[in-house]
C-alpha cells in the first residue's frame, strides 16, 4: 500500500523527496569536506572547520525543519484518505506503518538520489571555500566509502523523523471526524504545537534576557543564536498568525479578492505551511545580518568615542615625531597556555606591544605594565589577573604575571598588551605596525599628513576604524554569508514544495469555482493573490522573529558600549522581500495554470 499510495499520489511526495535529497546531499558534502579539513595539513584550518562545522549544522537543523513541515502538510492533505481506510477496516497501527512506510520509501529514494547530488553540492561548495580563501589552492574534499552509509542513514533518519509526529497525529484522529473536518480533525493548534512553541518561545526570551549580560563575546553569540529559536516559536504558532494577517492584506476588491480571502480563512494549514519556510528565511537573513551590521557599526562608534586620535599611519612613526602625541603599536600572533595538569588549555592570540603612556593618551584607557609583564587587552578572551604562558612565532617569552586589563570592547582587538623591551627587536622586525597619531594644538594637518606619507599610508581615524572593522569581522561574515546562503537556498525550495503540494490537491476545487463562473485566468489570479497574502504574512512574521536577534544586538550594545546601536541592512531586506515575492508568484502561477489545464467537468465527474 506504500508503494502503490506514492504511484498513485507522486505529485504530493516530489516535494517530499526533493526536501530529502538535497538534505542528504548537503550533509554528505559538509561532513566530507569536514573530514577532509579537519584531517589536512592546512595552516589556517581551524577557521575552515570551524566553517564547515556551523554548516553542517545548520545543513542538519534546516533539513529536519523543512523535511518535517513538508511531511506534516503531506500528510495532512491526504487526511480525507486515511480517515476512508480507518472506515474500511484499517488500525491506527497500520496507518502509521503505512506512513512509515512510505516515508522509509521516500528515505532510501532520497538517498539514492542525494549521494550523487551531494557530489555536485560539494564541487560548489568547494568553490565558494577557495573563493573566500578559507582553504589554499589545491584542497579537495575526498570521497570516503563509510559516507554511503551515513548518507543513507540520514536518509531515512531525517524522512521517518519527519513523519513520526505526522503519522501519530494523523492514526489518532478519528475517520467521521476527519470525513467532516470536525472535532480535532479540524484543529490546526495542537497540544504539540502549543507545548513547543512556548518552549522555544522561552528559549528565544532566555537569550533575549542573558546577551546583555555576557559581555562583548558572549553577548554577541546569544544575539546571533535568537533567531533560530524565535522562528520555530513562530512557526508553531503559523496557522493562527498567518491567516489573520493575510487577510489584513490588501486584495482589492471583487470576487477574486473575495475569493482570495476566504482561501486564506478556510485552507491555514496550507497558508502556515507556504510561510514556515518564508519565516525561516526572513528570520535568519534580517535577524543575523542585522545583529552582525548592528555589533560591527556599535564597535566602531564605541572605538571612535574613545581614541583621541586625528590620523592613522600604517607603519613606525619615529619616537622623535614633534608634531604630535604617537601611539605605535605593533601586532604579533600568538599563543598563551593558561592552567596545569588536566586544566591546562592552550590557544592563539593576538599581542600587542605597546608604548604605555602613549597608549593610554590616545585611546584614553589607562594602561600601567611594565617590565615582564602583560595586560589583557580590548579583545578579552583571556585571563584579567594571574600568569599565563606566552609563546611567539620567535621566541618563548615564558611564565608573565597578568597585572591589569583594558575593557573589553564591542570590535575586539588584541588579546594582551606587552611592554616595549619585553620582546627582542628582532621580532619586532616582522610585527605589523599601526601608529596613531593625535596632532598638537596649532599643527597643519595637511603639512603633518605630508610629513607621515614617509613612514606609510596615512588615513584619517574614522576611514581606519572602518576599514579595520571589516578586515576583523571578514571571516565571520564569509561564514555568514555561506551559511545564511544555504539557509535562504533551503527556505526557498520549502516554499515552493508546499505551494506544489497544495496546488497538487486543489484540483477540484478549482475546477469548482469554473463551473460556477469563473474563467480559468480568474481562478489563476485568485491563486496568486492568496500567494501574495500568504507571502506578506510570512515576511512579517519572518520581520517579527528577526526582531528578536535585533533586540538582544541593541540591548547587548547597550550594555557593552553605553550606548544603544541598530544598524538594519536595508538593502538585504528588500531583496529579500523580492525574491520572496517573485518566487511564491512564479510558483503559484505554474502550479495553479498546471492544475486547471484540463476541463473541470472531467474533474468533477471523475470525483463520483
Amino acid at each position: 500500500m506504500s508503494r502503490a499510495g506514492l504511484a498513485d499520489r507522486w505529485t504530493l511526495f516530489v516535494g517530499a523527496l526533493l526536501s530529502v535529497t538535497l538534505g542528504v546531499a548537503l550533509v554528505q558534502s559538509s561532513l566530507l569536506l569536514l573530514i577532509s579539513a579537519a584531517t589536512s595539513s592546512l595552516e589556517d584550518g581551524d577557521a575552515a572547520v570551524a566553517m564547515l562545522g556551523i554548516m553542517l549544522g545548520g545543513a542538519t537543523f534546516l533539513a529536519g525543519f523543512i523535511i518535517s513541515s513538508t511531511f506534516a502538510f503531506t500528510v495532512d492533505q491526504r487526511r480525507r484518505d486515511l480517515a476512508l481506510l480507518r472506515l474500511v477496516g484499517g488500525s491506527r497501527s497500520q496507518v502509521r506503518r503505512l506512513l512509515l512506510g512510505e516515508a522509509l520509501l521516500l528515505g532510501l529514494g532520497g538517498a539514492a538520489l542525494g549521494v550523487p547530488a551531494g557530489l555536485v553540492v560539494m564541487d560548489v561548495q568547494e568553490w565558494l571555500m577557495h573563493r573566500f580563501e578559507f582553504v589554499p589552492e589545491g584542497f579537495t574534499g575526498q570521497w570516503r566509502m563509510w559516507i554511503l552509509g551515513v548518507s543513507v542513514g540520514t536518509g531515512l533518519l531525517l524522512a521517518i523523523a519527519g513523519v513520526l509526529v505526522a503519522a501519530h497525529r494523523a492514526a489518532r484522529v478519528r475517520p467521521l471526524e476527519a470525513l467532516r473536518e470536525t472535532g480535532p480533525a479540524a484543529r490546526v493548534m495542537t497540544a504539540g504545537r502549543w507545548i513547543a512553541g512556548l518552549l522555544f518561545f522561552g528559549g528565544a526570551l532566555a537569550l533575549m534576557i542573558v546577551a546583555p549580560h555576557g559581555g562583548p563575546a558572549g553577548g554577541q553569540a546569544m544575539a546571533m543564536n535568537v533567531a533560530m529559536p524565535a522562528a520555530v516559536a513562530v512557526v508553531a504558532f503559523a496557522p493562527l498568525l498567518v491567516p489573520l494577517l493575510a487577510r489584513l492584506m490588501p486584495f482589492g476588491g471583487g470576487v477574486l479578492g473575495s475569493l482570495a480571502r476566504a482561501n486564506v480563512r478556510d485552507a491555514r494549514r496550507r497558508s502556515a505551511s507556504v510561510a514556515a519556510p518564508l519565516i525561516v528565511l526572513v528570520a535568519l537573513v534580517v535577524g543575523n545580518t542585522g545583529a552582525g551590521t548592528t555589533f560591527t557599526t556599535s564597535g566602531i562608534a564605541e572605538v571612535a568615542r574613545s581614541t583621541r586620535a586625528d590620523l592613522v599611519v600604517q607603519g613606525r612613526v619615529p619616537a622623535g615625531f614633534t608634531d604630535g602625541t604617537v601611539s605605535t603599536e605593533l601586532s604579533l600572533p600568538g599563543e598563551i597556555t593558561t592552567g596545569q595538569g588536566e586544566d591546562q588549555e592552550t590557544e592563539a592570540i593576538s599581542v600587542l606591544v605597546v608604548d604605555p603612556a602613549a597608549y593610554s593618551a590616545v585611546h584614553t584607557t589607562p594602561v600601567a605594565v611594565r617590565g615582564k609583564a602583560v595586560v589583557a587587552g580590548p579583545g578579552g578572551d583571556v585571563p584579567t589577573s594571574g600568569t599565563v604562558h606566552v609563546r611567539l612565532p620567535q621566541g618563548d617569552l615564558g611564565e608573565l604575571p597578568v597585572v591589569g586589563a583594558v575593557p573589553a570592547t564591542m570590535s575586539g582587538g588584541a588579546n594582551l598588551l606587552l611592554p616595549p623591551g619585553l620582546v627582542p627587536e628582532a621580532q619586532l622586525a616582522s610585527a605589523s605596525a599601526v601608529s596613531y597619531v593625535a596632532l598638537k594644538p596649532g599643527a597643519d594637518p595637511a603639512a603633518v599628513r605630508t610629513a607621515l606619507a614617509r613612514f606609510g599610508p596615512v588615513t584619517s581615524v574614522g576611514d581606519w576604524l572602518k576599514s579595520d572593522a571589516a578586515a576583523r569581522n571578514d571571516i565571520n561574515q564569509k561564514v555568514l554569508l555561506m551559511v545564511l546562503g544555504l539557509g535562504a537556498l533551503y527556505a526557498l525550495i520549502g516554499v515552493v514544495n508546499a505551494i506544489v503540494i497544495g496546488a497538487a490537491t486543489r484540483r477540484r476545487e478549482f475546477a469548482e469555482a469554473r463551473v460556477t463562473g469563473l474563467t480559468r485566468g480568474q481562478v489563476v489570479r485568485a491563486a496568486l493573490l492568496e500567494a501574495y497574502a500568504v507571502t506578506g504574512a510570512g515576511l512579517l512574521l519572518g520581520a517579527l522573529a528577526a526582531a528578536s536577534a535585533l533586540i538582544a544586538a541593541v540591548a547587548t550594545t547597550s550594555a557593552v558600549t553605553g550606548t544603544a546601536t541598530l544598524d538594519l541592512p536595508w538593502t538585504l531586506i528588500g531583496v529579500t522581500a523580492l525574491v520572496a515575492l517573485t518566487v511564491t508568484g512564479l510558483t503559484s502561477l505554474i502550479t495553479s495554470w498546471s492544475a486547471t489545464r484540463r476541463a473541470p467537468v472531467t474533474l468533477l465527474a471523475a470525483r463520483e
